[in-house]
């Protein structure tokens, strides 16, 4: 059992190695569509509690007519994303929800998170790859990554936002570290992450 979980991680392992390489090349040589638009299909990941507060936050401070249409993807075992979802879209119709399987659970080891991280990637394949979205806005919960991954991927043109989260004072998350390099633009929410990381944003607190 321990050897076949210890290849099953190397295999892992080595697709991820692919992508990030893969997600290099792609990203480098991408092709920007210079000319305003009229609309812009927006993909929203919400994370739970506090990372889906901020992120709702994030998008009723866009106009709703532009960016559209809007797809949300909330991890199966978050009943609280979808409740504040469905209040939040309360009157609209242009948006739709994708519920795919959380990647990482609270507390979770990164061991055993390293095949729900697998599971999700796999099943987030087919959704990901018909997003009709020209961002992605994501804020830092594992179940962004492998969405993250496979947009980056199918959509070399799309532009992908990171808003790191405010409890983030000091230090970037895991989840941003990993991206940031590859994301079109990191916005923090506290001037010390600016002055730390150069190559970040900053906006003010969204809450």
């Amino acid at each position: 059992m321990l050897s076949l979980m210890i290849n099953l991680g190397i295999i892992f392992t080595s697709v991820i190695c692919v992508f990030i390489a893969t997600l290099i090349v792609v990203r480098k040589y991408r092709l920007f569509d210079k000319d305003k638009c009229l609309k812009a299909g927006t993909c929203v990941v919400l994370g739970s509690g506090g990372h889906t507060t901020e992120m709702l936050k994030l998008v009723s401070t866009l106009d709703r007519q532009k960016f559209s249409p809007r797809t949300y993807f909330i991890a199966s075992t978050d009943d609280f994303s979808i409740k504040k979802l469905i209040e939040f879209e309360k009157g609209y119709d242009d948006y739709k929800v994708h519920v795919i399987p959380r990647a990482r659970e609270v507390g979770q080891s990164y061991f055993t998170s390293v095949f729900t991280s697998l599971r999700a990637l796999v099943w987030c394949i087919s959704p990901v790859y018909q997003l009709d979205a020209d961002v992605l806005l994501v804020n830092g919960p594992g179940t962004c990554l492998p969405i993250c991954l496979l947009y980056m991927l199918t959509h070399p043109a799309g532009k992908v936002i990171y808003v790191e989260s405010i409890c983030r004072v000091k230090t970037l998350s895991l989840s941003c570290k990993l991206l940031r390099k590859f994301v079109t633009q990191t916005l923090v929410q506290w001037e010390e992450l600016s002055e730390k990381y150069p190559d970040t944003k900053f906006i003010g607190k969204l809450v």
